[in-house]
């Protein structure tokens, strides 16, 4: 098959699993998960929902809401049953997982494609469906984050070690993503003052695509060892091409044509803190 195709197949195989509760709600069950992305053993693939969990917390959302422990019959082999546990999975768990499983599967990298653009697209269980586009902008600003701090870890152990190479390492990662626009390109497209991140001014579907890209280039760089700045920055540039391509063949609109939030991410968060601290 060729690369679209095998991508067509893979989304093809996550719809197939899907299930809708009592209420018109979707989910994926665990075990099933399991066998999509080719785990042939739970232990392992628990290691990922663990991990998924640990990020689901950090995130600020109840692990519950999107994690549910059930059991469940299954017919063995002899035709006996055996009841085994198994969890129910929103959308947004399910991309927790693919972000945390093992990179050296392919079918972890179409997972990610999957979820971690359709995620963002549309509501994703009881409690997500009811964010507005700021309260899941700032979900997903935080997890940016968090992420980052692993992708500046991982660029260092490469080679980039001083605050300007890193800069230029960040540089590269932009340009492939935004079809060769660099930081500076896109914080004077925002039209934004000097000491504003771009960041903190993207929608939540142009942050998701910084995220898959900065997930993205973390597990490269460690997968394969990568050494030397400028392997590592021309790394970058690679897998934000790549990112900018899946969203062409899925359809989507190219990130530096998404339109720019009026309200910073910063600010939003300052005022989610002060709503907080009068109730």
């Amino acid at each position: 098959m060729t690369k679209k195709e095998v991508t067509t197949y893979s989304q093809q195989t996550f719809e197939n699993i899907k299930h809708f509760d009592e209420n018109g709600n979707e989910f994926w069950y665990a075990r099933e998960l399991q066998t999509a992305l080719e785990y042939t053993e739970w232990r392992n693939f628990e290691k990922s929902i663990k991990r998924a969990k640990e990020a689901c917390a950090s995130s600020g959302f109840v692990e519950t809401d999107h994690f549910v422990g059930v059991n469940k019959m299954v017919t063995l082999g002899s035709g006996s049953q055996r009841e085994i546990t198994d969890i129910k999975l929103s959308r947004y768990a399910c991309y927790l997982i693919v972000m945390n499983g093992d990179p050296r599967k392919e079918v972890i990298a179409l997972g990610q494609t999957y979820f971690a653009v359709k995620t963002r697209q549309k509501e994703i269980s009881d409690t997500m469906s009811q964010l507005s586009e700021d309260e899941k902008r700032l979900a997903i600003r935080d997890e940016v984050t968090i992420r980052n701090k692993f992708l500046a870890s991982s660029a260092k152990a490469a080679g980039v070690e001083t605050p300007v190479d890193y800069a230029v390492f960040q540089n590269r990662g932009y340009q492939g993503l935004y079809n060769g626009l660099g930081m500076k390109d896109i914080h004077k497209r925002k039209g934004l003052k000097k000491n504003e991140q771009i960041l903190d001014h993207m929608g939540a579907t142009e942050l998701a695509a910084n995220l898959f890209r900065i997930t993205q280039t973390d597990d490269k760089l460690r997968r394969e060892n990568i050494k030397g700045k400028e392997l590592a920055n021309e790394t970058h540039f690679a897998v934000g091409k790549k990112v900018r391509q899946t969203i062409a063949e899925l359809g989507g609109t190219m990130p530096e044509n998404l339109p720019t939030p009026k309200i910073s991410a910063k600010k939003l968060k300052q005022e989610r803190k002060k709503t907080i601290a009068k109730k």
